[in-house]
Parts: structure tokens; sequence; C-alpha cells
């Protein structure tokens, strides 16, 4: 039986990164990793192909709209089959890539799937055993299909399946309201489906603020996006036509028929077959591994990372997470867990919405005092020219010294311009530190300088 210092189940973000950490620091590696494709979700079926995909929507609906920029452009129309010939050879490109690394790295590639038998053991879907002294577990997440009446007896797509369409359907319902329902339901409405999308809260994008979520649903229901939030699903039936929901919406029975259904209710940790109860690892109730500031599980020598632990399923973090889990096992001093405070979310719906920091809810649930200022874009020159209205800016700093704790931005390119805050958030800046720099006119990123200056005025004042 062979044995490493350091083995990783799972070889996407979090692991993958994690193994480069490690041989670095001369721990003896290896990663198990028994998916049909290498490469993990970011780049086969998540982050790359599904912004492809949006930015080719953008540019057509840019296209459809020429007539409010003065211009003639007869047709415009989406080229399924083209789009996606497209996105799959950029991403073919972006796994071809990692796929190298992955078999060419200083450490093992075991193409299996592993299954704890002990604290230190795991048996592969080979038949062979492994042993080490530390483990990473990040094996990341899958669709989840949550108890919604006749879900789970209904044929559906999920996330998977639409970023893999090369044709055009006649009409969609999707069901939830998150970013991957938000994203794709945008996507599939620009290239001509007809979308109805059922959410079971009151707002969309529930993980962020009120007023963020209704600039984004304004966005979705005046482009043509039938949108239902704050139901209840009675039923889900299907026939050679296709699909039948039944909700409730402020106190009536609606049903809404269309040819497919999309099931974007979430995705939850893939930790189900690993038999976390032999390694002495600790799970929640949805399968997701409890860890501590430095990754640790409730083994202290086995580590998780990325969408099985949490807390959030973004892919710069799974990169911090599963370094951070290699430094620790090899011994590193003085290591610095990962700072929440400087926490950063981009949603790319058209407006995008982008945060980082501490925002409202945050300092008010610590019952700590802030002052926060806005400017919206129909307000803003460069944004007004570029008929990219909707949204704001929004800034929140110490109500003392200015110091900047975070920022919420909904609008174009928000996903860009909320990177001016990363540095001065880290830097511990204050608005008087931003307002010292140049800021270009005219430009859409100015727009930044007027809540800082609002916040400014009210200190000084």
């Amino acid at each position: 039986m062979k044995s490493y210092d350091f083995l990783i189940l799972g070889g996407g973000s979090a692991g993958f990164n994690a193994a480069r950490a490690a041989v670095s620091l001369g721990l003896r590696t290896a990663i198990v990793d028994g998916a049909r494709d290498l490469g993990g979700l970011c780049i086969l079926r998540g982050c790359m192909p599904s912004k492809t995909l949006l930015y080719m929507a953008d540019v057509l609906h840019l296209a459809q709209k020429g007539k409010t920029f003065g211009l003639k452009i007869p047709s415009a129309r989406a080229d399924m089959k083209a789009i996606h010939a497209r996105k799959k050879k950029i991403i073919a490109d972006f796994a071809g890539y990692r796929q190298h690394a992955l078999t060419n790295g200083k450490y093992d590639l075991i193409r299996a799937h592993a299954r704890f038998l002990d604290p230190h053991t795991v048996e592969l879907s080979n038949g062979k055993k492994v042993a080490a002294k530390h483990i990473l577990i990040g094996t990341g997440s899958k669709v989840s299909v949550p108890p919604v009446p006749g879900l789970d007896a209904a044929k559906f797509w999920t996330s998977d399946d639409v970023l893999e369409l090369d044709f055009i359907p006649q009409s969609v319902i999707v069901l939830g309201g998150g970013i991957v329902a938000c994203e794709l339901a945008q996507f599939l409405h620009r290239i001509g489906a007809r979308v109805t999308l059922v959410q079971r809260s009151p707002n969309i994008l529930r993980d962020h603020s009120a007023d963020a979520s209704c600039e984004v649903q304004k966005a979705f229901v005046d482009e043509g996006i039938e949108l239902f939030a704050g139901t209840q699903i009675q039923s889900i039936a299907q026939d050679q036509r296709g699909t039948a929901i039944t909700f409730l919406h402020d106190g009536k029975k609606v049903t809404r028929r269309a040819a497919h259904l999309f099931n974007a209710l979430g995705r939850e940790p893939n930790t189900a077959g690993l038999n976390l109860t032999a390694a002495g690892v600790r799970a929640r109730a949805n399968g997701q591994i409890i860890i501590d500031k430095f990754q640790r599980t409730s083994a202290s020598h086995i580590y998780a990372a990325g969408d099985c632990s949490g807390p959030a399923e973004i892919v710069h973090i799974a990169i911090q997470q599963g370094e951070l889990a290699a430094r620790h096992a090899a011994g590193v001093k003085r290591l610095k867990p990962i700072d929440w405070s400087l926490l950063l979310n981009v949603v790319f719906t058209d407006p995008q919405l982008a945060t980082i920091g501490l925002l409202e809810r945050d300092l008010d649930e610590r019952d700590r005092p802030y002052l926060c200022a806005s400017y919206p874009f129909n307000d803003h020159g460069k944004s007004i020219l570029m008929d990219a209205t909707y949204g704001y800016v929004k800034v929140i700093a110490d109500p003392k010294r200015g110091r900047i704790l975070g920022a919420e931005i909904v609008g174009k390119d928000a996903g860009e311009l909320i990177h001016a805050f990363s540095g001065p958030l880290a830097m511990r800046a204050t608005v008087f530190d931003l307002l010292r720099a140049p800021w270009y006119h005219p430009t859409l990123a100015e727009i930044i300088t007027y809540p800082l200056e609002e916040i400014a005025e009210k200190i000084k004042g």
C-alpha cells in the first residue's frame, strides 16, 4: 500500500492548487480524481463555460439594441451551433492546459474515486488502498434536488445541460433565484427562449441586499423575463408537450407551462460517498464538512476546502483554502487564516452585481456604526451614453476615520469596477486616500468618487 505525506481527494481548483503548494514545501503528494474529465467544475461546467456564453449573449443583446445607438442592424439572432462550437473550443483549451498541469506535476495523479476506510486510509475504486499522514478533501459540489413536489420524478435540465445546448429552446421554466438561476435565465432569454423564473424567496439573489436584488429583478422584468418571487410550488407535472408547474403567488394559484424545465435550485457538497464517519470527519446535515480557520476538520490531520466545505463557493476562495491547508499540513509557521472581511463576490447578470468586504447587514448584526453613501448609474455621464443606467455604487466606511469597510455595485461592468476597492480594502485605506487618487473622465470608474465624496463631507462636517 502506497503512502503519502499529503493526499488530496479531488483535482479541482482547491485540490490542484493545494498540490502545487504541497510539493513546493517538500511534501510527498498525490491527487485522487475519478472524474470522467479532469479540470474541475470551474473549467468544465462552471465559471468559464457560463461566462463564455453570457458574454456572447451580451454581444447579441447590444446588437439587438442597435436602434438605441442610431445603428441600422437589420437582424441579430443566435446561431446556437456556432455559439456551442466556440464555447467548446475555448473550454477545451482551458481544460487541456489544466490536464497537462495535473498530469505533469511533481505529484502522483491517481485516476479513481476514493472512500475512507479509517482516518489515514482510503480505498480506491480500482481496488487499491492508499494511506497518508495528511488528507485534503476537495470533492466539490453536485446539483441539488430539494423536496419540491413533483421534482424528483420530473425530467429536468441542470446547469450542465444548459451549458451544452446547441439549439434555442422554445420556452423554459427556471426553478430558483440564485446566481446560476439568474445568470442562465437571462442567457436563455437573450438567445430567444421564452423564460419564466419561479423563486421561493421574496427576492432573487437572496444572499445579497434587497436593494441589489430588486435592481437586478427590475432589469429582468423590463427585459421580458416573466418572474415570480415569493412563491410556493404545489406541483410539477410533465407530458409530451413539456412541463406544467403550479404554485401560489400573492395568495393566488398560478400555472405556467414550458417545453423545458431547468432545475437551478442550487448545489450541495459532493461528500455522500466518502464515508466520512470512518475518518472521524463531522459534516452538517447537507453534507458540508465542518472546518476551522486553518481548514482542519474534526479529524485534525484531515482538511477540507472549496465547495465541499464552504462557506463561500467561489474559485479564488477555494484556491486560498487549498493552499492554506497544504501550508498548515507542512508545518509552516505564523500562518494567517483567510480574512473574511475581504470577501469578494460577483454575479454576472446584466446589470452585474458585485460586493466586497463588510456590508450593511454584516455591520448591523455586529451593532457596529458605519457611514454609507450611494450614487446611481442613471445620473452618471458614461453610463448614460452607454445606455447602461440600471444600478448604483454604494460605499460603506468607518464613521471616525473613513476607513473603507465594504462596497456594493450593481451596474455595467460591476465585476470589474469592484476591484477598485480590493487593494484599498486590504490596505485599510480611507475614503480620503481614494479621493487623492486620479479618476479619469469620462469613465465608468469615476462614479465611485461620488459616494466617497459624500462620506468624506459627512466626516469633515
